[in-house]
């Protein structure tokens, strides 16, 4: 407020509004009594005038500076403060009218002329912000803001015209911070939307031309440099339409990120980018009931396992969204602890965040750490998951997703943990992988020790775009060394999510657990490895088989040409979420059964006999066919 009242605009934004207000009496006067010819214009009218003027300025401004009006800076005046203004006007014309009826009596003074007069100062001091706003973005924009040279161009950056395709919310908070952006690279010439409602009408001035179908036409028309993409909701088949669209008219386009980029109604140019192969899977967002997700997170301690990975980092970040009292982060690895621990440092200075450097397995590591801090709230998401690399190495399978699930559950039981969620996967159904042999069992870990007080729930999902491990990221090293891309076999099928996707569905589940469940997540339709790949050397501005080429390899050990999320003696049931489905099943585990199972495992871990374990996974769940593909040792 002090450093206010030091500076110089305040003062020439007082007088601005003054004289606004001192003029809309004036005009009302005016306007009322034909500019003073009228008869009614009597002497009593005269001796009103000015201490009515008097006192409009000094009650008037004194409202404006109450409903804080002098506090923003004029050249982002927005609709907001148009209310502001509005509320304002109303309040100090009430009182400047009870002080002229106190004065002069109700029936010396006309009515109409303070309603004009309420109008009239309406329309000035919106208006005189109206303009310095113009001003301001003339000005940022190189243009001259001289009345006398008004709109004359001057030095102005040269910008890439643009043609944007989606005349909707995002679009439009687009073009509003281009035309406020001084340095913007992008001038836009219209818009294009398949809405027809929308075509053929204008947006901040620009025309909507038509449909995506009349492209070419307005890259004719616009000379048109490059295409920006400002939607925000679409499913894959229609983002690979818009795609296709683009890439055959020959110009760069690029794409504002859906939902995380529109944060209180502001577009950042910043996020502008290149179309990546999560925009052609098209998952629709994910509405999460917050509600019920705050309930069980909200001033908890919250401890997640893994938390340095792909999906465990992602979880943190959304756990994070729901203020709990403290943040465990519990990884193996020091250089992914570090960076999650990094990231939430900044994006959350306030939350208490303790990283541990350890393994999920270290039985004495994990009691410690919950007879300290007592968490309330567990997602375990340590695992390996690099589906050849623990074919050849399955002892790591044992020690690290079996043992570490058993030590993590147990501890939670021991300290009275209220939910423990376990992110599984599909490969855990009639599985051909050590893998999902393992994750199964991990399952099985949970079934062993539900009926408590703690409720253990398993979310089992395919694979995640993006993902340490996921193909993706491979295609795309591949692609950017030349090629060629390796593709197993041509007919191999995954199921495909994005990670956010993944993590609000694993927090979703955890508020409708209520003990033993398996939650299966809606995972749409499975996509052709082969398709993914020629989807990915298309967006790098190749073609494939041509520039790129596409090699097949066979499938490796433990792959098979489809994954299933339920297996036939499941019971799937319905949630009250829509992309949530649930699994009731073996909760009649016996006490002690699947510990003695993981004790046998471990025993010929410890000596690293691979083929033992494999064999001996076989006889525990028996829809599990082992490979006999050789170990490392």
């Amino acid at each position: 407020m002090r450093n206010q009242f030091k500076n110089r605009n305040f003062y020439l934004m007082l007088l601005a509004d003054a004289a606004s207000v001192a003029l809309a009496l004036w005009l009302a006067f005016a306007l009322r009594f034909d500019f003073f010819q009228s008869v009614d214009y009597s002497p009593a009218y005269r001796e009103q005038m000015v201490p009515s003027l008097l006192a409009s300025m000094l009650l008037k401004v004194a409202v404006f500076f109450i409903f804080g009006l002098y506090r923003g800076m004029w050249r982002y005046t927005n609709l907001h403060d148009m209310r502001k203004i509005m509320a304002a006007v109303a309040v100090s014309s009430l009182l400047l009218v009870s002080f002229v009826n106190h004065i002069y009596n109700v029936q010396k003074f006309s009515r109409g002329l303070y309603l004009l007069d309420a109008l009239l100062t309406f329309i000035f001091v919106a208006g005189l912000r109206i303009v310095v706003r113009e001003c301001f973005t003339l000005r940022t924009q190189g243009r001259a803001v001289n009345p006398l040279k008004w709109g004359l161009a001057m030095t102005r950056p040269k910008r890439t015209r643009a043609i944007v395709i989606g005349a909707g919310y995002c679009g439009e908070h687009l073009l509003r911070e281009l035309s406020v952006e001084k340095n913007a690279l992008y001038e836009v010439g219209c818009y294009l939307d398949d809405d027809p409602k929308k075509q053929h009408r204008s947006l901040h001035g620009l025309l909507v031309y038509g449909g995506l179908d009349r492209l070419p036409a307005a890259i004719e028309k616009y000379r048109a440099e490059l295409i920006l993409i400002a939607i925000t909701q679409i499913d894959g088949t229609k983002m690979r339409r818009i795609i296709e669209a683009c890439e055959a008219s020959g110009l760069p386009f690029k794409r504002i990120p859906s939902h995380g980029s529109i944060i209180d109604g502001r577009v950042s140019l910043k996020e502008l980018r290149d179309i990546n192969y999560e925009d052609l899977l098209g998952r629709p967002p994910v509405e999460l009931d917050d509600s019920a997700v705050a309930q069980y997170l909200e001033e908890k301690t919250v401890l997640i396992t893994g938390a340095g990975g792909s999906i465990g980092s992602e979880l943190c970040r959304q756990v994070s969204a729901y203020h709990p009292q403290r943040l465990i982060l519990v990884d193996a690895g020091e250089e992914n602890l570090f960076r999650i621990q990094m990231q939430l440092a900044h994006d959350h200075r306030h939350m208490n965040v303790i990283p541990v450097l350890g393994q999920v397995q270290d039985r004495q590591l994990m009691r410690q750490l919950f007879e300290h801090h007592r968490p309330n709230v567990v997602f375990h998401a340590a695992a390996y998951k690099h589906v050849p690399m623990i074919e050849t190495n399955p002892w790591q399978a044992v020690t690290n997703n079996m043992l570490g699930t058993y030590v993590a559950a147990e501890t939670s039981v021991e300290f009275g943990v209220e939910r423990f969620v376990l992110v599984s996967t599909d490969k855990a159904v009639r599985s051909t992988n050590v893998m999902g042999a393992s994750k199964r069992m991990a399952e099985r870990v949970l079934h062993e020790f539900t009926g408590g007080r703690t409720k253990f729930m398993a979310v089992r999902f395919g694979n995640v775009v993006g993902s340490s491990g996921s193909v993706v990221p491979a295609f795309r090293e591949q692609i950017r060394r030349g090629g060629p891309v390796t593709v197993t076999h041509p007919d191999v099928t995954r199921y495909f999510m994005t990670i956010p996707e993944a993590s609000r569905l694993i927090l979703q589940a955890g508020a409708l657990g209520k003990g033993g469940e398996i939650f299966i997540l809606h995972m749409g339709t499975p996509v052709r490895i082969v398709d993914m790949a020629r989807d990915l050397i298309r967006l790098s501005g190749k073609e494939p088989d041509t520039d790129i080429q596409i090699e097949f390899t066979g499938l490796r050990p433990g792959e098979k040409l489809y994954e299933e999320l339920i297996s036939d003696e499941d019971g799937v049931v319905k949630t009250s979420h829509e992309k949530i489905m649930v699994l009731q099943q073996e909760n009649g585990a016996l006490s002690g059964a699947v510990k003695k199972q993981i004790d046998e495992l471990l025993a010929l871990a410890a000596t690293h006999q691979g083929e033992a374990i494999k064999l001996r996974l076989a006889e525990f769940i028996p829809d599990y066919t082992p490979q006999k593909a050789g170990t490392v040792l």
